[in-house]
C-alpha cells in the first residue's frame, strides 16, 4: 500500500515556472515506477510523464517534452515535476501515481493515486 500526497501547485503566469513534489509513504517506495498525470475541466485525465524505479529512464508526453522534468529522491520517497515555460493550456489538476515494476503512460496502468493539486496559468 502507498500513499501520495501531491504539492507544488498554485498559479503563475505564462512563461513561468512550478515545481511539483510528491511525497510517498511506506518503505518501499523505490519499488514502485512513478507517473504525473493531469486533468484540465471537462477532459480526461492524461498522461504527463513517467520514471522507472531506479530514475534513470524517463518519459514524457509530447506536449510536455522539452518543458517538463520528473525526477525521484528515493532517499526521500519524493518524485518531482519541474515544470518550465508554462502554457494556459497547462492549467489543470496534476495527480501523481504508482505502479509497481516498469512504468506506463496510461491511467488504466496505476494502481495508487494522490488527491492532485491544482496547477493555474494565466495568460
Amino acid at each position: 500500500q502507498v500513499q501520495l500526497v501531491e504539492s507544488g501547485g498554485g498559479l503563475v503566469q505564462a512563461g513561468g515556472s512550478l515545481r511539483l513534489s510528491c511525497a510517498a509513504s511506506g518503505r518501499t517506495f523505490s519499488s514502485y515506477a512513478m507517473g504525473w498525470f493531469r486533468q484540465a475541466p471537462g477532459k480526461e485525465r492524461e498522461f504527463v510523464a513517467a520514471i522507472t524505479m531506479s530514475g534513470r529512464n524517463t518519459h514524457y508526453a509530447d506536449s510536455v517534452n522539452g518543458r517538463f522534468t520528473i525526477s525521484r529522491d528515493n532517499a526521500k520517497n519524493t518524485v518531482y515535476l519541474q515544470m518550465n515555460s508554462l502554457k494556459p493550456e497547462d492549467t489543470a489538476v496534476y495527480y501523481c501515481a504508482a505502479r509497481r515494476n516498469y512504468y506506463a503512460d496510461y491511467v488504466g496502468a496505476y494502481d495508487y493515486w494522490g488527491q492532485g493539486t491544482q496547477v493555474t496559468v494565466s495568460s
